[in-house]
């Protein structure tokens, strides 16, 4: 559906620029467009792998283990149906720690193979269980203690303080998490109510 909102807004957008005649606006912005996509993605690249290079380096010194552990009991309050030691834990982890640090490109493979796992465990395969939604809502919210990206684009941008946002960044995603995780709770126990009236 999102290829056919996007179809229509290139092809209104040819369309309005050659009635109006200012087609040649279409050139420049194919060109300006092209040229910003490679400005950012180059220097996406390089902070990326960056972090990247630290996470390796943090797991192979222990630290990514000593964050899952630190995490666990969170990860075992929010997702109770899955059982302990299960894949679907670690790959939650490993989602968790890299949005923590901004890392979205990273969290979603992490996030997918632990949508894979749930729907493992998942009883009905065609309605997404309590932890799924649990899943989605904390990587929409998406709690970030470094914006890495952010800062990557603000930087391409010649920002003089790219990385004056971490504060404010924080907060936005403490905030926005903690509704997530208010909601998706409400929600499962208003649901439960439900169930038990059904039954």
């Amino acid at each position: 559906m999102i290829h056919l909102i996007w179809l229509s807004m290139i092809v209104s957008g040819i369309v309005v620029a050659g009635v109006n005649g200012n087609i040649t606006v279409i050139n420049q912005a194919v060109f300006e467009g092209a040229k910003t996509g490679v400005t950012i993605s180059l220097g996406l690249i390089s902070v990326l792998t960056l972090w990247l290079g630290l996470m390796k380096i943090a797991e192979e010194a222990g630290l990514l283990q000593a964050l899952a552990r630190l995490l666990r009991p969170v990860v075992r309050f929010l997702f109770p149906s899955v059982p302990p030691g299960h894949p679907a834990e670690g790959y939650i982890l490993s989602n968790m720690a890299a949005n923590l640090f901004g890392l979205g490109n990273a969290a979603t493979p992490m996030g997918l193979a632990a949508m894979r796992e749930l729907q493992k465990l998942n009883p009905q395969k065609d309605t997404a269980t309590p932890a799924m939604c649990t899943l989605l809502a904390l990587n929409t919210s998406g709690l970030t203690l470094i914006p890495t990206t952010i800062i990557s684009v603000r930087m391409t941008y010649g920002s003089a303080e790219p990385t004056e946002i971490i504060g404010t960044t924080l907060a936005a995603t403490v905030l926005s998490t903690l509704a997530a995780v208010c909601f998706d709770k409400w929600f499962q126990w208003r649901s439960a109510i439900r169930s038990g009236e059904r039954g």
